[in-house]
């Protein structure tokens, strides 16, 4: 019995089995706040993005979001979670886990770079929210 899914995408074709270079990617995005996936692990997708300014207060209510700072300072503002702090200050190394259903907000200060972890499919402006910085899924680079 063959052990791989003849359905499934080729691992290269998933950013597997190759070394990916998080620099290089995320210089080639042009704006910011436009996540660009560079590779995929079961249902997760690594997205690298640029950020400025603040974001938009939003929550997934379904999804754990993990945002992994490359370059840069980025405040994540928290709402509702009386055990946590109010803002978590992360730079350049640092990562922070913002759980299902918390509603918070990114701000950059000055331009930061990002590694998001998160499932496929997940909205960046949260569940039910779209503006101008809802960006469109799937797009890799």
């Amino acid at each position: 019995m063959p052990l791989s899914n003849p359905s499934a995408p080729a691992p290269d074709d998933r950013g597997q089995c190759k070394t990916i270079d998080l620099g290089r990617k995320v210089a080639a995005i042009e704006g910011f706040w436009q996540p660009r996936v560079v590779a995929e692990m079961n249902d997760y997708q690594f997205k690298v993005v640029k950020l400025e300014g603040d974001f938009v207060w939003h929550a997934h209510a379904d999804t754990d979001e993990t945002f992994l700072v490359l370059d840069g300072e980025l405040e994540i503002d928290i709402r509702g979670v009386p055990s946590a702090a109010p803002m978590l200050s992360l730079r350049a190394g640092q990562m922070a886990v913002v759980p299902k259903g918390v509603e918070h907000r990114p701000r950059a200060l000055g331009e930061v770079k990002v590694l998001l972890i998160e499932p496929r499919g997940v909205v960046n402006t949260g569940d039910g929210v779209r503006t101008e910085r809802t960006a469109q899924n799937d797009r890799w680079i």
